[in-house]
């Protein structure tokens, strides 16, 4: 049975006077079944997000923003709901879960206060009845000792636990229709394993729709039933999912296949990457918007909209070659030789970081004067080092220690055992001198893109703040070049960070970190907000520097198949200890303990449906630019 139906439906955002008006969605049709999960796949600013806060009635009120075209809910008509009416939809019939469950939760309220509020809203019901209610959503939602829970706030949570909090309190209402924006971003891949199973899990039992947003193509092979590829505001792709990532006719949806990492791919390969940038939305070329960055297209390209072409199954791709779609050209690497000398330089080197015998506890307080009455130990006894030039990755699941102990490295907590040094620097005592350069040559990427920008300065401000602190090149062309780096323009010099998408936002942060050109770089999962294209470029870009500076990077990720594409070590954490720690090849290839094989069985994509990359040259490293022809 059709849940929902939507009909050529376009969202238009107006600016101040003089702006030019925004097509943010361009005559999208979608439809999907009861019981059936819907991916939307596409890179930031693609359209997916406003999509689906059309199906809630939360983009801005007109004139800010008109909508045409018809969302059938039910056989009910959404766009012709007025406020009134949206409140009773608004978490009845349609839900959502948002990808950062740290700001969708109340953080002055506990987990079971605000799922009894949810119920309450929607129902008449006693406040007992709605607590028994909000037990049952944190059961469905595989949530850990349930009735502990409601008594919690959201800082006593983990990201694993706050994700499980925020989808119970999506589900608590029992909507019809459920839509979920990357649920599973910054989730490693054991807890990503768990809430997709429990999101399928749902949608058989009580019989609702999901719609998924999300950039991982693993996850979508593995959990939808179709799949709708968005790119500058239209549906340039869709139908089953199998038929769609094993035999894509749109060469968007082959390129972002193509920019996947595979698990079970070489080590250290560089990554196929989209060149150029998508188009601004307020200034859309003719014909097809793809068509500037496509490396088949032909001259009526640029003229014509191409239609949906009907391919079979409910398949369709909108391409004028769908068909009878073209071969795209492999990139071919190229680069120049000893673009690797610095890296081969220091590899032999004293080691850039290292970790001895590292202790971190925290006091555990009780009572009401708070006193100590125990401790935990977030980090135990782990020695590491980072080379120069060198990967090293810190794998593990939520909770493991990865965290902590790169705050120790970045002097943010103080160890409680042990020594972490910087190229000779004691950094616990690292004098005037040494702090100085351990502020300049040691950079972070932080995991939330949300919180790491200040929502009160433009990003032309944030660029150059740490230029003009350490007596740098603040002027705008280097501003633009940063920006550029990441895959954005100078557009985005006078905007504020509340102006872009998770991906924009983590993007600037990277290029924020970049500007000093550090010798190290903490990435806390820095590109698992990202695109699969972007994520590729910003990879090859950080290969770049490793190979042409020597930089090193501590690479924190849940993303196996990236660490994959980008470790030299890989540092596998468990309950604080480093359980398993060696060369990278070796440990996918031959895991000898039990959580690491644990790991590597629950990762999405293993082998990924699709054209599979591009053949790499046996010498990698030695491997540069690597995206699609022009």
């Amino acid at each position: 049975m059709t849940l929902l139906d939507i009909q050529n439906l376009g969202v238009t955002f107006h600016g101040s006077s003089g702006e030019p008006p925004v097509r943010a969605v361009d005559d999208v049709s979608l439809r999907l079944d009861a019981g059936q999960t819907l991916a939307i796949v596409g890179e930031s600013g693609s359209g997916k997000t406003v999509t689906a806060l059309s199906l809630l009635g939360l983009n801005p009120p007109s004139p800010l923003c008109e909508s045409t075209g018809t969302i059938l809910l039910d056989g009910t008509d959404l766009s012709t709901l007025d406020r009134s009416s949206w409140r009773q939809v608004r978490g009845n019939r349609v839900a959502m879960v948002f990808q950062d469950p740290g700001t969708a939760l109340n953080p002055l309220l506990t987990i079971g206060t605000q799922l009894v509020d949810a119920v309450r809203a929607h129902e008449r019901t006693s406040r007992d009845q709605a607590r028994r209610r909000a037990v049952e959503a944190l059961a469905q939602a595989r949530m850990p000792e349930p009735e502990k829970r409601l008594g919690q706030y959201v800082h006593e949570l983990s990201g694993g636990m706050r994700q499980r909090a925020a989808i119970a309190l999506a589900i608590a209402a029992r909507p019809r229709l459920l839509i979920a924006d990357e649920p599973t971003t910054a989730l490693d891949a054991a807890v990503q394993a768990e809430i997709m199973s429990m999101l399928r899990s749902l949608c058989d039992d009580l019989d609702m729709g999901l719609i998924l947003i999300t950039h991982d193509l693993g996850v979508v092979a593995e959990q939808a039933d179709r799949v709708a590829v968005m790119y500058a505001g239209r549906i340039v792709e869709s139908g089953p999912t199998a038929h769609v990532l094993a035999d894509p006719r749109m060469p968007y949806t082959q390129a972002l296949l193509a920019a996947t990492p595979r698990l079970d791919g070489p080590a250290r390969t560089r990554l196929v990457s989209i060149g150029g940038r998508p188009p601004q939305l307020s200034d859309r070329p003719p014909g097809c918007s793809f068509a500037p960055r496509c490396p088949v297209r032909a001259d009526d390209c640029e003229i014509l909209i191409p239609p949906p072409v009907p391919l079979g199954a409910g398949h369709e791709a909108a391409c004028l070659f769908a068909a009878a779609p073209r071969e795209l050209p492999m990139p071919v690497p190229t680069g120049t030789a000893g673009t690797e000398s610095a890296a081969k330089e220091a590899e032999h080197g004293a080691p850039l970081v290292e970790f001895d015998a590292v202790d971190l506890r925290y006091p555990v307080r009780t009572g009401a004067l708070r006193r100590v009455t125990g401790h935990v130990d977030a980090v135990h006894q782990v020695s590491l080092k980072v080379e120069p030039g060198r990967t090293l990755a810190l794998v593990g699941e939520s909770g493991s220690g990865k965290t902590s102990l790169t705050k120790l490295l970045l002097r943010l907590e103080t160890p409680s055992a042990g020594h972490v040094r910087y190229d000779g620097i004691d950094v616990r005592r690292p004098g005037p001198e040494g702090l100085r350069r351990l502020q300049r040559e040691v950079q972070v990427v932080f995991q939330n893109p949300y919180a790491s920008l200040d929502p009160r300065m433009t990003i032309r401000h944030i660029l150059a703040e740490p230029l003009r602190t350490h007596g740098m090149d603040a002027g705008e062309p280097e501003l633009v070049r940063l920006l550029q780096d990441v895959g954005l323009d100078a557009h985005a010099l006078d905007r504020f960070p509340a102006a872009f998408s998770g991906g924009q936002r983590q993007r600037i942060a990277i290029a924020r970190a970049l500007s000093l050109r550090p010798r190290l770089i903490v990435c806390d999962e820095a590109v698992s907000a990202l695109d699969v294209s972007v994520q590729a470029q910003i990879l090859n870009l950080l290969a770049d520097l490793q190979a042409e500076h020597g930089m090193a990077y501590l690479f924190i990720t849940h993303d196996l198949a990236v660490v994959r594409s980008v470790a030299h070590r890989i540092a596998v954490m468990r309950q604080g200890r480093i359980v398993e720690e060696g060369p990278a090849d070796r440990v996918y290839d031959n895991p000898s303990h039990p959580y690491t094989r644990a790991l590597l069985a629950t990762a999405p994509g293993r082998t990924s449906p699709g054209p599979a990359h591009a053949e790499s040259n046996a010498d990698t490293d030695k491997e540069r630019s690597t995206t699609w022809p022009r």
